[in-house]
């Protein structure tokens, strides 16, 4: 097995099994992204994909937060037109967010401290989130005079119905976790950083339990429910779809 290795200290990888950990690590700044950030980010999820070994990934910030969102002091000098931050820092937000969603393996996003804006948006591409009830999240771009460019408009809203979601982005507020599980959000809430170590590993170690190509496959067959299409449509568009690459069907059913 080759290891992964990060090519920045901004970002660590780790695996413990089938188990691997996306860390990101500007604690001092409360691993607020720089764009090279998401460009490693992007990097590993794609050797990540080729790595048999791997079943599952939790993407989880190293400190006092999961992540502020992006770097403001990066902005400083540039002029925003239309809202956009630009290609500076969409571009490789929308790579690594599309890494995210493509990589076959389940991507947890393990979110405590802080997670606004960019860093919600990150979080909202992953698989599902777990989190603290005390965890602090929140959509600032219209605080800011920003327009979303990451997928908020879709991703927020495809989690709490449009409503909640305009009501979160227009207003700006701050949420707490345990909110976030009641909107939809998070699928749980822990009362600790320690409690949400914990079952994000469980979980995790759950997960990786399962067919990596099964998982693939089911995680490839949820994205028709983004495709707008009519139940009878989605029904058909299920069945017809193809895995080759399910392979150990057999071995698996015979263990019963």
């Amino acid at each position: 097995m080759t290891m992964i290795e990060s090519t920045t200290s901004m970002v660590e990888v780790e695996q413990s099994g089938a188990v691997c950990f996306i860390r990101l690590n500007r604690p001092d700044a409360l691993n607020a992204f720089r764009p090279e950030m998401l460009d490693e980010l992007a990097r590993l999820l794609g050797l990540i994909e080729k790595d048999l070994s791997i079943v599952v990934v939790i993407l989880e910030g190293k400190g006092k937060a999961f992540s502020a969102g992006v770097d403001l002091k990066v902005l400083q000098g540039i002029d925003p037109k239309g809202g956009k931050v630009g290609d500076l820092f969409d571009e490789p937000a929308r790579v690594a967010y599309t890494a995210i969603r493509d990589c076959r393996c389940p991507v947890i996003a393990k979110v405590h401290g802080a997670c606004f804006t960019g860093a919600l948006e990150m979080a909202l591409h992953c698989d599902f989130v777990l989190t603290t009830k005390d965890t602090k999240f929140g959509d600032t771009h219209a605080k800011f005079g920003l327009r979303p460019t990451w997928g908020m408009t879709q991703t927020l809203s495809q989690a709490v119905g449009i409503r909640r979601a305009k009501e979160l982005s227009y207003t700006a507020r701050t949420f707490l976790g345990a909110e976030a599980v009641e909107l939809g959000i998070a699928n749980q809430a822990l009362e600790t950083r320690e409690e949400l170590d914990q079952v994000a590993l469980d979980c995790a170690e759950s997960i990786a339990r399962n067919s990596r190509s099964a998982l693939g496959a089911i995680k490839d067959l949820y994205r028709l429910s983004e495709e707008a299409l009519s139940m009878p449509d989605a029904l058909s568009a299920e069945l017809a779809r193809e895995y080759p690459d399910i392979d150990d069907t057999s071995e698996r059913l015979g263990e019963f």
